[in-house]
């Protein structure tokens, strides 16, 4: 098992260093709910199908990541509180490339 190393910022202002596996597949808003990083209920309503906003996140590192869904891109024009740098975790993977990514959780709405 391989672990990576991502800051997350809760919507609490509270930094948290965490280590997420990349050999189970798993998204960044998994990776929110799995440290309980937000109440639940509140992140990842959808299940992770990009459709609900509830796991956007603000990427502050310099990361590559994958291009952007259609799907995603058209979940994020209805969204609140996007910004330049928004994405949703739901569609961020954990992969090797991505250790050091530092992310903000966008505010509930």
């Amino acid at each position: 098992m391989t672990d990576i190393k991502i800051t997350i910022i809760d919507r609490q202002g509270v930094k948290h260093e965490v280590d997420a596996p990349t050999d189970m597949n798993m998204n960044l808003m998994e990776i929110v709910r799995s440290y309980e990083l937000a109440p639940e209920g509140t992140i990842g309503i959808c299940g992770g199908m990009a459709m609900c906003a509830s796991c956007q996140c603000y990427v502050l590192s310099d990361h590559e990541l994958p291009e952007m869904s259609y799907d995603e891109d058209l979940m994020l024009a209805e969204a609140y509180n996007v910004k330049e740098n928004s994405r949703l975790g739901c569609q961020i993977f954990i992969k090797d490339e991505l250790n050091g990514l530092e992310v903000e959780l966008a505010p509930e709405v």
